[in-house]
């Protein structure tokens, strides 16, 4: 005997979104020209807005109604309404969903669907790099590099004149050389032989 096949139970529907709660409640009653807004991304008021039409203030109100008796059965429990006696424009605060009942003139007039249909902002551009200044290079540097150059290009006194106009008379006259020796005793470079050593010493004639 073949088994009996059980049956397999029916997915429960998904529970509408309260923007969807409210265009069911608005089509209920006949609403016309229902138009849903996401505002998200444009405003911190709320997240969705809806526009719908009225023919007349007992329609308005009627569909006003609609929607929050519709919100309440759901736990929904509208945060305001405003301009409900009147029945010419019904606002009811939803918090995330802000529904607008108007009649055809003020629909018109007011024209809420430019004012919020609108392309979100784009983000700002990212700064750009900010380069950095190259360091500045240390005094003496540039002066030594040369010199350097200069001896292993063996340019001779030439190369070697800022490194002797530096160095003054006392460093070449300790150096020995005549130049130096001159500068330091104003006068020319007398060399006189240091005696030998063991050498007699001359006694004075009496």
């Amino acid at each position: 005997m073949a088994r009996p096949t059980k049956a397999k139970k029916a997915a429960a529907p998904k529970p509408l979104t309260l923007a969807q709660l409210a265009v069911a409640a608005l089509e209920d009653v006949k609403g016309q020209d229902i138009k849903v807004i996401d505002v998200m991304k444009l405003t911190t008021i709320t997240d969705t807005m809806i526009v719908c039409t009225g023919t007349s203030n007992r329609h308005v109100k009627s569909l006003a109604d609609s929607v929050i008796q519709k919100a309440k059965e759901n736990g929904q429990r509208p945060v305001g309404v405003e301009g409900l006696e009147q029945g010419e424009w019904v606002l009811v605060d939803l918090g995330g969903v802000v529904v607008h009942v108007m009649q055809v003139q003020a629909r018109a007039f007011y024209q809420l669907e430019k004012l919020w249909d609108v392309a979100p902002p784009e983000p700002a551009p990212a700064p750009a790099p900010v380069r950095g200044k190259a360091p500045l290079a240390r005094k003496g540097t540039a002066a030594k590099k040369a010199g350097k150059k200069a001896s292993k290009a063996g340019l001779g006194k030439a190369g070697f004149k800022s490194a002797a106009d530096k160095s003054g008379p006392r460093s070449a006259a300790k150096s020995g050389t005549k130049s130096g020796a001159g500068a330091l005793l104003g006068r020319k470079f007398v060399s006189k032989a240091a005696p030998r050593k063991g050498a007699a010493k001359k006694k004075p004639a009496r």
